[in-house]
């Protein structure tokens, strides 16, 4: 080969070689390849035939120096047979003087441009063809010679190692891509646990939920749709949606209620077409893709996790998103089953603190006003048989005492269930009172150190903590045997600290966490959103309740302390 081979020659395909593995996309490696071998030979026309796995016939076949016009009348591009059909059978070089006149010739179809000579190489990948290189039309008019059809042999083996290179690559490559979102959606995974993660309120839940997943994926907008008995209600969203009523849909006889039963992630083109639905239904007009996963958590459809539109791309979702989503679906909606137990144990919760405190005023009710009641009805029966007029203007004072002490009575029960003070001056006002009559009830030194916002808490709030302070109260009068108790207030941190210590006995280690109101005390701060700690001081009982801040809407009305 090296007496056929020119100086210069092997200086062009030293530098060929060169470039041929320079590249690591295969596309680009066959339109180079091309490109040199005419180079190389001088011929007008260069054609690369890429061989199916079988190795019969042409799967692809690549040209250079056909227009598309061309192209476009020729037709169907060949497949192997007739001439280029010998080198599939023998892959050996072949080189022609006249194509046509060769007894396998099969001719050219109508528009093909004129060809006469040829020359076709193998390209061999570890012993086995790949494809084949043909080259016709060598300028002047002349035969492809030995040393055009050495350059191309030599040609074919840089290109073999340059192919074989860049498939590697891309095998590995497309590896590397697998393992990229594996470890996004292992990513995808810890994201949801770490913004879930001691979230138990399912609305923050839920709004985390869309918010991640609509990032994730780059969606338009991300819908939450959660199973209420035979019905799916938007419960969150993300994004571009409507400000709409909540949507709801039926299970039965929607696609998307299908999905959902199907327990089987969904992408379609076309919401209205593939979903029958109109989008504006669900809040997201002009809404086209979209991506549903169902909500799925030990084997229970909880709802669907919708994503809508691409914002990147054409705007359709890819197999990469479904998979992220899906592996973000999954822990969100162990998410969503766990904010459901903790709200539904919650509510039971709940009940049971409003049932006992609704049994408690009815003991109050029945033991000092029914009881009064009572006595004030045998006063004035006793009056109403006196005859004698001073004895029944002493007894109708009696009765007239008696029913100022019931009034007295009522208005304490009344003042317990709900302050004036706490709606008329607010939190500051109704603690002093509370503490004044506590102190004056009891014979207890109250102290008390309450620094509040100037701006005034929410009602509901008020509620809790003035609730939570009573309660703490109550139990120091009644089972601490205290003299003394501090009441404290304090904010930090975008939280309300409330603390409650006397100097009593202590509450007993094995005392139930039911007793003495704990239920009322920790649902009202469990609800709130916040936390309660009930534990032994050195003396008596410290109890401290922490709440998240929040303030009411109508203003920055001042909260006297």
């Amino acid at each position: 080969m090296d007496r056929v081979l020119d100086h210069e020659r092997l200086e062009r395909l030293l530098e060929a070689g060169r470039g041929l593995l320079a590249d690591l996309d295969l596309g680009l490696v066959l339109d180079r390849l091309l490109e040199l071998a005419r180079e190389l030979t001088g011929a007008r026309y260069a054609a690369l035939g890429i061989l199916d796995e079988r190795r019969t016939e042409l799967e692809q076949f690549l040209t250079v120096g056909v227009d598309e016009e061309t192209h476009r009348a020729i037709g169907d591009l060949p497949r192997g047979r007739g001439i280029l059909g010998i080198l599939i059978e023998d892959p050996e070089p072949l080189r022609l003087h006249e194509v046509g006149a060769h007894p396998r010739s099969y001719g050219f179809p109508p528009g093909h441009p004129e060809m006469r000579t040829f020359l076709g190489v193998p390209i061999l990948i570890r012993g086995e063809a790949w494809g084949n290189l043909y080259l016709t039309e060598k300028a002047g008019g002349e035969d492809f010679d030995e040393a055009d059809e050495a350059s191309v042999v030599v040609l074919a083996d840089w290109a073999a190692l340059a192919i074989e290179h860049a498939r590697l690559y891309e095998a590995v490559d497309a590896r590397r891509k697998e393992l990229e979102r594996a470890v996004r959606g292992f990513e995808a995974t810890a994201t949801i646990a770490r913004a879930v993660g001691g979230e138990t309120d399912l609305d923050r839940v839920l709004e985390l939920i869309v918010k991640r997943g609509r990032a994730l994926v780059e969606a338009r907008s991300v819908l939450i749709l959660l199973r209420e008995d035979d019905e799916l209600r938007v419960a969150s969203a993300a994004g571009h949606v409507m400000d709409r009523e909540p949507a709801r849909l039926a299970v039965a006889g929607s696609l998307v209620g299908a999905a959902l039963e199907r327990q089987h992630t969904t992408l379609v083109g076309d919401v209205e077409r593939d979903l029958a639905l109109v989008p504006e239904q669900l809040g997201v007009p002009d809404a086209s893709a979209a991506l549903l996963v169902p909500l799925v958590f030990r084997g229970r459809a909880l709802g669907l996790l919708i994503a809508f539109d691409r914002l990147s791309g054409a705007g359709s979702f890819t197999r990469d998103d479904e998979q992220l989503l899906q592996a973000f679906a999954a822990s969100a909606a162990t998410a969503v089953a766990n904010a459901q137990a903790v709200e539904a144990e919650r509510l039971r919760h709940s009940l049971r603190a409003a049932e006992e405190e609704r049994r408690r005023w009815a003991r109050e009710l029945h033991d000092e006003t029914l009881q009064g009641l009572g006595g004030l009805r045998v006063l004035l029966r006793g009056a109403g048989r006196r005859t004698d007029p001073e004895q029944m203007r002493a007894a109708l004072g009696e009765a007239a005492q008696h029913v100022t002490r019931e009034i007295d009575s009522l208005r304490a029960i009344i003042t317990d269930l709900r302050p004036a003070a706490l709606d008329e001056l607010g939190l500051g006002p109704a603690l002093d009172s509370l503490l004044q009559r506590t102190a004056s009830a009891h014979g207890l030194e109250v102290r008390s150190s309450v620094e509040l916002p100037g701006r005034r808490l929410a009602p509901e709030l008020e509620t809790v903590v003035y609730r939570v302070v009573q309660e703490a109260l109550t139990n120091v009068a009644k089972h601490a045997q205290a003299s003394t108790v501090a009441v404290g207030l304090h904010v930090a941190n975008e939280r309300l600290r409330i603390r409650v210590a006397d100097d009593g006995v202590g509450i007993a280690p094995d005392t139930p966490s039911e007793g003495f109101g704990l239920v009322g005390m920790r649902e009202r701060v469990a609800l709130a959103g916040g936390d309660l700690e009930i534990a032994r001081g050195e003396p008596g009982t410290i109890v401290r309740a922490t709440l998240p801040l929040a303030y009411a809407e109508y203003g920055n009305l001042t909260s006297p302390a």
